[in-house]
């Protein structure tokens, strides 16, 4: 006989509008989970089990008497306005899987003896834009004109990424929830987000953005490391929100990219959004910015151009193929320092197994071929 059981409809109703569904849509194409809201009928263990999978929620929370009040930890900015406290869930559930591994791997490099990085909110008091660029330069050892000697931005955007996480940062790049391919996290829903600690900062650059943009992205990170502000932000195009920190980090990043006087000299001679993008390695959209920021441009010809830019940009990424190499798309999901740690703690004995497949989002032959053939 099948185990029936009792279920407060309130958890079901919440639960299907935190993972983003419609209700009335959602038991269009699950007509049974009407019956149980509205008390016709109850559903069985598997039936539920299926039902979470469903609705991205730990399975036991259906059990609850009431919707537990989950609060974003970090803040985070819309573009159009201030800080709120809704988000899609595929990006409320990756901050919390970043949140995981960080949480053990601050614990992992106390428990090493392995110090505090000096840099992370050392101008947690400074609004000067200037000295926190220069201090970001200094520690990465990038000099002004650093992307310039690339032939393109994804040589730059490398390089970047590799003295970042040469100095500890856990740099992230992915455009679904772990390993999840059905969980697609959108560019305009978060284009990024960073997790401010002084043993593992963590940063997240949504992959699914642009190669040139993400760039900005990172920028923006470091700016709030080095101020020592966790947040998460949309940037819809390329606006910060109404927010005195998301201004400044913003301003810092345009700098540590596109340094004013590099900028004039390069747009004198040749006023082109193409050939100074080029020169600077960055998106046409970050050139368009500081074109605007610098009075070359026009507000309303900046958003006219970035709808031109991004629906060519669209285009051409529907055109791309969608295949990829698992192993290689995993190191940047995972980021090469982290899982490094991961491996090392596994290997000494101080992390089981089964804690590293949970922290990877890899299991069995899978785990074993990534960390001894790819990593």
């Amino acid at each position: 006989m099948r185990s029936e059981v009792n279920i407060n409809a309130d958890i079901l109703t919440w639960a299907i509008s935190r993972a983003g569904f419609e209700l009335h849509e959602f038991t269009e194409k699950v007509p049974r989970v009407n019956d149980w809201i509205e008390g016709k009928k109850k559903p069985t263990v598997k039936q539920l089990e299926n039902f979470s999978r469903k609705v991205y929620l730990p399975f036991g929370y259906l059990f609850l008497s009431e919707p537990p009040k989950e609060k974003l930890p970090i803040p985070f900015f819309r573009s159009n306005g201030n800080k709120t406290d809704k988000v899609s869930i595929n990006v409320y559930d990756t901050i919390l899987l970043l949140q995981q591994r960080q949480d053990w791997l601050k614990d992992y490099l106390t428990d090493n003896d392995f110090e505090k990085l000096p840099f992370v909110s050392k101008y947690h008091q400074i609004k000067d834009v200037q000295t926190v660029v220069n201090g970001i330069r200094d520690e990465l050892g990038l000099n002004e004109n650093w992307a310039s000697r690339f032939k393109t931005w994804e040589g730059a955007l490398s390089h970047l990424v590799e003295v970042i996480e040469d100095k500890g940062i856990i740099t992230i790049f992915n455009g679904v929830v772990g390993n999840n391919t059905k969980r697609p996290i959108r560019v305009d829903d978060c284009r990024g987000f960073v997790l401010v600690d002084k043993m593992a900062p963590f940063m997240f650059i949504n992959n699914a953005d642009g190669k040139a943009a993400q760039m900005f992205t990172i920028a923006h990170e470091l700016a709030h490391i080095w101020t020592g502000y966790s947040a998460g932000f949309d940037f819809r195009k390329l606006q910060p929100a109404n927010d005195p920190i998301e201004k400044l980090c913003d301003q810092i990043a345009a700098e540590f990219l596109v340094p004013k006087d590099a900028f004039d000299r390069i747009w004198s001679s040749s006023p082109s959004i193409k050939i100074t993008a080029r020169y600077f390695k960055v998106s046409e959209i970050v050139i368009a910015r500081r074109a605007l920021d610098f009075n070359k441009m026009t507000r309303k010809q900046f958003f006219k151009f970035y709808e031109e830019y991004a629906n060519r940009e669209f285009y051409k990424k529907e055109k791309q193929s969608t295949g990829g190499d698992f192993y290689a798309t995993a190191k940047k999901r995972l980021s090469i320092t982290f899982a490094s740690h991961v491996n090392q703690a596994a290997k000494s004995g101080q992390l089981l197994y089964r804690d590293a497949y949970k922290l990877t989002g890899m299991k069995g032959d899978t785990f074993e071929r990534f960390f001894t053939k790819h990593l």
